[in-house]
């Protein structure tokens, strides 16, 4: 049995005749016949009911439709996913969920880009569960995103766990004072979730969160887009979770306070296809390491001058201004 038996039978069994499956196919009926012919004698089984008009697949024929439309898009899929390998020195695609884009991943392209000039890269917005797929249909080369989700074709690594904090309009209760605040206040409130589709996502995440705990929010209201609900926070239409990385945006408008409850984190995942280890992904892998340890570094001497500051050995920047 060979690819060509299984795409003439997907043919004939779409278009239930023969003589359009051939002209489909551009080949003529004759040698059309003989090969589903020969496909069922060497399966010793009809596929379609002879008799039939249109023609009709047996039981066991839409069995193995099935299969063999499965088995031919895989093979499509081999040979995409072949194809953007050979090619993965001269473009690089990547797949982010749009949290990634507030956090490392705008320097992890800079960094890259230095290293490797002449790479083309392609940023492409999308889920969790479309990366999965576009990484099996070649795609992409590397996602990330915050979901875990579980494929035996996909090879995912957690680079860190990002903590969250609430969204609250500038003039709610909630975003006087400067101490964290808990889930279960939090719930009092109506809250903004994202993204809508497709499911699971972040918005599934953060249910979670608050089931785990044993509340729920008065009311949710899902938005697709985290841009959109930091909009509907800043007009008072509720709060959000998001995580730390995003807490630039409309700082005027909004006020972001961190949770008091343990637990309250989101993943950075990383996911590439099982087997792919090119240059390009071990590079931007050793990159992430080294933005993980500028970050920290950069952590230790705002608090060192922090703590100078407060020490009153140096003085306050602001009163400067």
């Amino acid at each position: 049995m060979e690819l060509r038996h299984l795409k003439y039978f997907v043919a004939v069994a779409d278009e239930q005749n023969f003589t359009r499956a051939a002209e489909r196919l551009h080949i003529s009926q004759p040698p059309l016949s003989r090969q589903i012919q020969d496909l069922e004698d060497e399966l010793g089984l009809p596929l379609f009911e002879r008799g039939s008009r249109p023609l009709k697949l047996t039981e066991a024929g839409r069995f193995f439709y099935t299969h063999a439309t499965r088995m031919l898009e895989q093979a499509r899929e081999a040979i995409q996913t072949t194809r953007r390998v050979a090619a993965a020195d001269k473009r690089l695609v990547i797949g982010f969920v749009s949290s990634t884009m507030y956090g490392a991943l705008p320097r992890l392209v800079r960094l890259f880009r230095a290293e490797r000039p002449g790479t083309e890269i392609s940023l492409v917005e999308m889920s969790t569960v479309d990366q999965f797929e576009a990484l099996k249909a070649g795609r992409i080369d590397v996602g990330y995103g915050r979901i875990r989700l579980e494929d035996p074709a996909i090879k995912r690594e957690v680079l860190r766990e990002e903590q969250l904090v609430l969204a609250i309009p500038c003039e709610h209760e909630l975003a006087h004072g400067a101490q964290p605040v808990s889930l279960a206040q939090a719930a009092r409130f109506p809250h903004l979730i994202y993204p809508r589709k497709p499911r699971p996502s972040f918005a599934d995440q953060v249910l979670s969160m608050f089931r785990d705990r044993g509340v729920e929010p008065v009311a949710v209201h899902e938005v697709q887009e985290i841009q959109t609900a930091l909009g509907l926070v800043a007009s008072g239409m509720g709060l959000c979770v998001v995580p730390t990385g995003v807490q630039r945006l409309r700082p005027d408008e909004v006020v972001y306070r961190p949770f008091v409850d343990p637990g309250m984190v989101s993943p950075i995942i990383m996911s590439t296809r099982l087997h792919d280890q090119s240059e390009d992904l071990l590079l931007l892998r050793r990159l992430i390491d080294d933005i993980y340890r500028m970050q920290a570094e950069e952590r230790r001497q705002q608090e060192e001058r922090a703590q100078l500051r407060a020490a009153g050995i140096i003085g306050d920047p602001a009163a400067l201004i």
